[in-house]
């Protein structure tokens, strides 16, 4: 076999073992340096120690020792090391875990729950009034977390009991809490588009501008079907009776908005505006957001030694598996590309002769497929970065593309068999609730995903317009 084939053998292998369901991270990393050592070997490298030892009379015992060294003396463990002290000193990834701590923190201060009570009075007089608020607050605290999990999880605990109380449809409701949850990895500032920027050198800070207009299309369009569908089809989201939702004096709502609402929307726009206006780094600014929830939580009351530690746990956690898939990932393509596979498919893609409109919709497709077996983590981190050297050739913007990709992401959780939203929901929902009614539920959102694709397709200065203006790019 030439050195391309066996490359394109070991990301078949890969493959494959993934979907046997192996730790992926692990998995790279030990596919990286096992092809690797085959990549990189080098005979007189591995022997030219022993040789010394037995050219100058070593005793058997050095010249044993000198032999399994030579074994060792391989230039793939240097790049295996070299990769881990690259994801250790990257600045971009610094601010993964102070984000994941400023959303850890906020999920434990019970800010949450008051945000969802002041959102469904403020808004009773809408039609589907419950379901907004839920939006809403599914929407800010994805952004403020990040994590759909926890999103997901906290307002199925929150929100989906109240809805189902208040006679809304099974499958309505839980579509609300699933697609409002998933709004975290594309609403800046989101814990997907550092690692995009870290994989592909895109500037993070071009990326939020980028993402911010896309993420408000497509929460607006959610806003926008759940509203309408309440309008046309009442009983999906009865409106509220007098006694469900308190009809409370204006100053006393106004109230309730100041202590709920704003401290939480103040913390996220100061921190993605000191962002997106050069005042601070994403690091500087994620810091000033793990420092803001904590300031919350306290002033919340809400903030105890147990809830740290936990956070600080779930923190390390999280962020030790980005950045283990990162070493994995690197070290996996580049004894990929080494052995010629990059090229390989560099050489399939441009023979094919498609325009860069076909380019873009081969790619989203691959790319929607990925998300039914694999996290977005894994898809960004390992596969994305196969396109990325294409971008080029297709004249295409990797902002631009980012942002297909960050929304394309979103049908990753809600498309069965494997969408992780539904799975959290069911885990926490009611047990009359069932996992097909979920999937249902699912389904018009993920048809509003593709809408916003589309209309991002037809009309990129959505995404292009704020960095142009900002950064002049």
């Amino acid at each position: 076999m030439t050195d391309p084939q066996i490359a394109l053998f070991m990301l078949g292998i890969f493959i494959i073992i993934i979907f046997l369901g192996f730790p992926i991270a692990f998995t790279l990393m030990a596919m990286g340096i096992s092809f690797g050592y085959y990549a990189y070997f080098d005979s007189s490298r591995m022997w030219r120690a022993y040789n010394r030892a037995v050219e100058s009379g070593a005793d058997a015992w050095t010249q044993t020792d000198l032999w399994v060294e030579g074994l060792f003396n391989n230039r793939i463990f240097d790049l295996f090391v070299n990769q881990t002290y690259s994801v250790m000193t990257n600045e971009v990834l610094t601010a993964v875990p102070l984000f994941l701590f400023m959303g850890y923190i906020v999920e434990r201060a019970n800010i949450v729950a008051r945000l969802f009570t002041t959102l469904n009075i403020a808004s009773r007089r809408i039609p589907g009034s419950m379901a907004v608020a839920a939006l809403i607050t599914c929407t800010l605290f994805a952004t403020a977390t990040g994590i759909v999990g926890a999103v997901v999880t906290l307002m199925g605990l929150l929100a989906l009991p109240a809805m189902l109380n208040a006679r809304y449809e099974t499958s309505f409701a839980s579509g609300i809490i699933c697609a409002g949850g998933t709004l975290g990895i594309l609403i800046p500032p989101s814990i997907m588009l550092i690692v995009y920027a870290a994989s592909s050198g895109v500037s993070i800070v071009q990326l939020y501008a980028g993402a911010l207009f896309p993420g408000l299309l497509l929460a607006g369009l959610y806003l926008c079907y759940v509203v309408g569908r309440a309008i046309v089809q009442p009983s999906v989201a009865p409106r509220p009776r007098p006694d469900e939702v308190p009809d409370i004096p204006m100053g006393q709502l106004i109230l309730l908005l100041l202590t709920s609402f704003f401290p939480l929307a103040f913390l996220i726009l100061a921190v993605l505006g000191t962002i997106l206006f050069g005042l601070a780094t994403p690091t500087e600014a994620a810091s000033i957001g793990a420092l803001g929830g904590l300031v919350l939580a306290v002033s919340y009351r809400a903030l105890t030694w147990d809830r740290l530690r936990e956070s600080v746990y779930l923190t390390v956690r999280t962020t030790a598996m980005v950045c283990w898939l990162f070493v994995g990932s690197w070290t996996f393509s580049s004894v990929f590309s080494y052995l010629g596979g990059e090229q390989v498919i560099t050489e399939f893609v441009t023979g094919l002769d498609i325009t860069p409109l076909q380019f873009l919709l081969l790619a989203q497709l691959i790319i929607f497929l990925l998300g039914w077996p694999l996290e977005w983590s894994e898809i960004i981190i390992i596969f994305v970065p196969i396109f990325l050297p294409l971008l080029p050739h297709f004249g295409i913007d990797p902002l631009f593309f980012g942002i297909l990709v960050a929304l394309n992401l979103q049908t990753s959780f809600l498309t069965p068999p494997m969408a992780m939203s539904a799975y959290y929901l069911k885990g926490i929902a009611p047990p009359h609730v069932q996992l097909v009614q979920i999937f249902k539920g699912c389904f018009p959102f993920l048809l509003l995903v593709f809408v916003s694709m589309a209309v991002l397709y037809i009309k990129p200065e959505i995404a292009l317009w704020l960095p142009q203006q900002i950064y002049g790019r």
